[in-house]
């Protein structure tokens, strides 16, 4: 074994020894090594980069007390990990959901540190959030928890050290409630936040970025094989913003999305959706916050499949876009046997390390979260612009931008893979340009 390949070995038994229950985090960290051993290769420098990097900068957990609607003591638990700021202040999203441990937060955070270096913008990387479920809960007992969670997170936070943003089940109403107590605590109106309502500091495009995005990212990288998405049947996972937008885009780009889902089963329309459609899933999603299930009421031509992923059904191209590893190996066999011929991610690391071998395998278009689901936090990137100049752009003027980005990062992750002689894995490019950026800087600013 050659210097650098024990070296690499070391530093992949520290991560495991260090951390050895946090599954999420090391899949993640996994799946980015393994693209990563063309580079330490040719400069082995950028290990000891790596090292630093997987490790964050601050990890913050904290006790969420508040009190429900029948008067009874709720206490959850709250997350912040800062995981680097080389590029500039910590930015990444907040999740509420039951299954939030330090593992998952961890490997969001990882995630994004590639992510928000692909955009180009300054942005570092940070992200948290809580195991709070707000399904059934009251706007006064989502409030309650907010104003808590804010009441600690509010010390570590701020425009120019830490700008978190919404993620699963952090929404418009959350962000509201956040932003509010971190107002009334710090006696400060400022961009500490972003997916805010435009009539305080928010961006057009900005609820729709990430699905729009996605589907930017999949059209360029569908032009580079010399096809388009015209007439192409895509099956898209998620019911939430990530879908209902990803959704939205296709349909306006001449694609067919056929399926909307949740964790209960998935809907089908054999025809796909029109914008009336999507537009009545919005409605049951984000006001009446009820079961994917219930669209069915509306439409005659619908099929609603129970307990099943959607990933049974035939189409051209996957948009998974709602959780981590929602897609194992086995789901990916069956996409690949129903014709699909490439894989957008919107969620953050839909697929586990084995499906994604299946798509290279069956030489399936992958299109990795980092990459295909950076349009959201670019989006908020330009949120914070605004708010440091106190403007507000145009709808247009954010959606060239938006569309540039994700046109640039395809290009910048498809000339790092040729450049280390991976010809067009796009999931090797990205992880590739995305950390070279960041360890360059963080080489650049010392041991820190």
């Amino acid at each position: 074994m050659s210097a650098v390949a024990e070296k690499i070995s070391a530093v992949r038994a520290s991560i495991l020894r260090r951390d050895p229950d946090q599954k999420e985090f090391l899949q993640a960290v996994d799946e980015v090594f393994e693209s990563l051993a063309p580079v330490f290769e040719k400069d082995p420098k950028y290990i000891e980069a790596f090292e630093r990097l997987v490790e964050p900068e601050r990890q913050i957990i904290f006790r969420v007390p508040w009190i429900d609607d029948k008067g009874v003591q709720q206490v959850n638990r709250g997350f912040r990990v800062q995981m680097s700021s080389a590029l500039g202040p910590y930015k990444g999203g907040l999740r509420f959901h039951p299954t939030v441990n330090i593992s998952v937060i961890k490997f969001l955070a990882f995630e994004q540190t590639f992510k928000n270096s692909l955009t180009t913008l300054m942005m570092g990387a940070g992200k948290g959030g809580s195991d709070f479920d707000p399904r059934g809960r009251s706007d006064r007992e989502v409030m309650a928890f907010c104003q808590s969670f804010m009441t600690e997170l509010h010390r570590h936070i701020g425009a120019d050290t830490d700008v978190p943003a919404g993620d699963i089940n952090v929404g418009a109403r959350e962000i509201g409630y956040l932003f509010g107590q971190y107002k009334r605590l710090a006696n400060n109106f400022t961009g500490v936040l972003t997916g805010k309502d435009l009539r305080w500091g928010g961006s057009l495009i900005r609820p729709e970025a990430t699905g729009y995005g996605c589907v930017y990212f999949a059209q360029n990288y569908l032009a580079h094989k010399g096809e388009s998405l015209e007439g192409k049947r895509c099956v898209v996972s998620g019911s939430g913003n990530v879908a209902q937008y990803t959704a939205e885009k296709l349909l306006q780009l001449g694609a067919v999305p056929i399926t909307f889902s949740d964790s209960n089963g998935y809907v089908l329309e054999p025809n796909g959706f029109t914008q009336e459609q999507i537009d009545h899933v919005m409605e049951l999603k984000n006001t009446k916050r009820v079961r994917i299930s219930e669209y069915c009421a509306f439409s005659e031509t619908a099929q609603y499949f129970p307990g099943k992923k959607p990933w049974e059904v035939s189409a051209d191209l996957a948009f998974p876009s709602a959780t981590q590893n929602e897609i194992d190996e086995e789901d990916a066999k069956q996409l690949v046997a129903n014709g699909v011929k490439g894989v957008f991610e919107g969620a953050n690391m839909p697929s586990t390390n084995e499906a994604i071998e299946v798509y290279k395998s069956a030489s399936v278009m992958f299109g990795p979260a980092k990459a295909a689901n950076a349009g959201g936090v670019a989006v908020s990137g330009l949120e914070m612009a605004q708010n440091s100049q106190r403007l507000q752009w145009t709808r247009e003027e954010v959606d060239a931008q938006l569309e540039k980005i994700m046109k640039d990062i395809f290009d910048n992750s498809l000339a790092a893979s040729q450049k280390y002689g991976l010809k067009d894995d796009i999931q090797a490019g990205a992880n590739i340009a995305g950390f070279l950026k960041v360890a360059d800087a963080m080489i650049q600013q010392g041991c820190v």
